[in-house]
């Protein structure tokens, strides 16, 4: 069988965890091992060691400076506005889409997913790290915000995003996520689509949340965790200075949008032909057969999908 085949015949049905995740998939402590962390492969282990190291830290820091800022290059040339995984429901979700929306379908029904928790009409809304642009354009020109701002610390996908996506109410910061440049009060909703997983201070942000947002504000949140690191996660999630409104584990519907992602493919276009290269752009795009696409299939990953309320 196909890995595709084999990581989608281990998806559970599919189950909504709503503000209790006691009850987790119990799969995720069979694929752990005794001491209840993940097994990971030779090379995750020599990271993960290394991410403890704060020479390494540092360097790992320059890589994120620099590297994303060549990846842009790289993909703006293909006109990619999409950099996060995707999402499809069973049966599909099937929302109605332009025409010229429609090749990038599964990362905009993952930002539809998780914008539409409420009501973005009206409301001022910021995007932390938004990527380039892809769905700050389609939320302003389709949820109607009063004004969305994208903001993200890469200053060549920030210059992409103010030419490419030139729309009324919409504008583009370069800024920190644990440091947001917008004084108190500022926002009625936060958007975080795939990003904070990256971030140094998970908890710093959260708190930068809450003090940009207005009372009655809601927090949009969606991302990923290894197995071993959900503890820690859930403990942060249960430090954020807001009330939690809702969470639910989306792996299988994530699974599905990986399956029919074009972000592979768009990647791949402009590396060389070399194995381990074109590997290594799988597991970072998440194609079907790829490392996180299978741990989201067996438990060793969980992407959630939150809601918070600032009362």
């Amino acid at each position: 069988m196909s890995p595709r085949g084999e990581a989608r015949g281990t998806i559970a049905p599919r189950l909504l965890h709503v503000v209790d995740f006691g009850e987790r998939d119990a799969r995720v402590a069979v694929c752990a091992g005794d001491d209840g962390r993940l097994q990971r492969t030779p090379t995750e282990s020599l990271i993960d060691r290394l991410n403890r190291n704060p020479i390494f830290l540092k360097l790992l820091n320059l890589r994120f400076k620099y590297g994303y800022r060549f990846l842009s290059r790289l993909l703006t040339r293909d006109d990619v506005l999409f950099l996060n995984y995707g999402y499809e429901e069973d049966p599909p979700v099937a929302l109605p889409l332009a025409a010229s929306d429609e090749s990038d379908r599964f990362p905009i029904q993952l930002y539809h997913r998780t914008a539409t928790q409420v009501d973005l009409a009206g409301k001022k809304v910021l995007e932390v790290s938004c990527g380039h642009g892809g769905g700050a354009s389609y939320l302003t020109r389709t949820l109607h915000p009063a004004t969305y701002t994208g903001l993200d610390l890469n200053t060549v996908g920030i210059e992409f995003c103010r030419k490419r996506h030139n729309l009324p109410g919409l504008d583009f910061v370069q800024g920190n996520a644990e440091s947001l440049p917008f004084p108190d009060q500022s926002f009625n909703i936060v958007i975080n689509v795939e990003a904070a997983i990256n971030y140094q201070n998970v908890p710093r942000f959260f708190t930068e949340v809450e003090r940009v947002l207005r009372a009655g504000g809601h927090f949009l949140y969606a991302d990923i965790r290894y197995a071993d690191e959900i503890a820690a996660w859930e403990s942060e999630l249960a430090n954020i200075p807001m009330r939690l409104v809702s969470g639910q584990v989306i792996n299988a519907e994530v699974m599905r949008g990986l399956e029919k992602n074009r972000f592979l493919d768009q990647l791949t276009r402009r590396l060389p032909n070399i194995a381990f290269v074109r590997r290594i752009a799988s597991d970072y795009a998440g194609g079907p057969g790829s490392l996180i696409y299978r741990r989201l299939g067996n438990g060793e990953a969980s992407y959630r999908l939150f809601c918070f309320a600032k009362d």
